[in-house]
């Protein structure tokens, strides 16, 4: 039969209890840890500890008792306000819910009780000496590298379904373009009402909350659709098309005084520094509310034609915008462009103008000193309506086929 102790005031210490006490010394953290971190950490992971919102706000009135913002050091982790005072700090709750929440805490290991004889909570001084009894935190400062690892794994999760839904999203843009295109070139074809069919069905589910294993579903049929719709498409006729779109860039390019060619000056002259940046805080706005805006005027072809280094950096194959929307995600972060320049040039210049000025500059990488702050300023050119990435693509085809 297993043993259950229980504290001085007849109350069982649960197992999780006492896993926190018999913590070896060598997880201690090593240095303090700000308690207003910590709590936003075990808020992020909190499905990981099995506690609630209702459980983290009780957390929060009992770190408020606690005088100092670092758990750790050399001060005493314990607090002993009244059940009255943590229910007037929690704007009135009652005591049995408050009661609930802290056994809830204590289940969790996230708390200790340190109970008195008559179950009162106060401090004792014996001289130099103080006996303290009331709500040891010590076991949630000794969790904190945990709680910050699993706060990173639901960080990383988060990321990875944001990614897969803007790839589905531009997916089902590039169905919604191809079958528009398709029913021009090879009209009365029923594959043409099927992808209008798809990508409308696409649309609705995206409104919802999906899974990452939703989303990877719709991602593969989404993706067999467009292989499907490529095959037949691809032909001489969508070539000779392909070609007048190439011709009328170039005559664009020509007239444009912007190339890419007179960028360098713009960003060793210190303006990509000294573009202001935008607020990042504003959050971005989803790949569906951008639907009103075209696909880039250059055909995808030219594209890959004129930044052959992106084959190198990435394996994957890249015949649809989307594709080429994944290749610019995957070199971003070895290019040294932060997460919120990508976001913000995304934000004003579409996500496939954007993937196509990253691969860009790829191909001219070397020729760039900052390329986090060169995607900031030619997003400021965006934000102002004064960008087209079309001669940059055109002034790269120039370039190699003068070499």
């Amino acid at each position: 039969m297993e043993y259950t102790p229980i504290s001085p005031f007849m109350r069982p210490i649960s197992h999780a209890h006492l896993r926190v006490i018999e913590r070896p010394e060598a997880s201690v953290p090593a240095r303090p840890v700000n308690k207003w971190e910590l709590l936003r950490e075990l808020s992020k992971a909190q499905a990981a500890f099995g506690v609630s919102e209702r459980d983290l706000t009780v957390l929060q009135g009992l770190l408020s008792f606690f005088p100092d913002d670092a758990l750790g050091g050399n001060a005493e982790m314990v607090v002993f306000p009244s059940n009255k005072a943590i229910c007037e700090r929690l704007n009135g709750m009652p005591c049995s819910t408050m009661r609930r929440h802290l056994a809830r805490l204590v289940e969790a290991g996230l708390l200790q009780r340190r109970d008195s004889p008559n179950g009162k909570r106060y401090v004792r001084k014996h001289g130099e000496d103080r006996v303290v009894f009331g709500f040891d935190l010590s076991p949630l400062y000794c969790q904190s590298e945990e709680i910050a690892r699993a706060a990173e794994a639901v960080r990383e999760a988060e990321e990875r379904v944001r990614r897969l839904r803007e790839v589905v999203s531009l997916m089902r843009r590039d169905l919604a373009a191809l079958a528009e295109f398709g029913d021009e070139i090879q009209p009365g074809l029923g594959l043409w009402d099927q992808l209008r069919d798809k990508a409308a069905l696409t649309a609705r589910a995206l409104r919802r909350k999906l899974s990452i294993e939703d989303l990877a579903a719709y991602r593969a049929d989404l993706g067999a659709l467009l292989d499907q719709a490529r095959n037949i498409i691809d032909g001489p006729e969508t070539e000779e098309m392909n070609t007048n779109d190439a011709h009328s860039e170039r005559h664009h390019h020509n007239s444009n005084k912007e190339s890419i060619d007179l960028e360098p000056a713009l960003e060793k002259s210190g303006a990509a520094a000294g573009v202001p940046d935008v607020d990042t805080n504003e959050p971005v706005a989803d790949v569906d509310e951008q639907d009103t805006r075209h696909l880039p005027k250059i055909p995808l072809h030219l594209v890959i034609a004129a930044c052959p280094s992106l084959k190198t950096f990435y394996q994957g194959e890249v015949r649809h915008w989307h594709q080429l929307f994944d290749a610019a995600c995957h070199v971003r972060p070895a290019m040294g462009i932060s997460a919120s320049a990508w976001e913000e040039a995304q934000r004003f210049m579409g996500p496939e103008q954007a993937s196509i000025v990253v691969a860009a500059m790829l191909e001219r990488f070397a020729d760039i000193r900052s390329p986090g702050g060169y995607l900031r300023a030619l997003t400021a050119k965006a934000a102002a309506g004064e960008f087209s990435c079309g001669p940059m693509v055109m002034a790269l085809i120039g370039r190699r086929n003068a070499a």
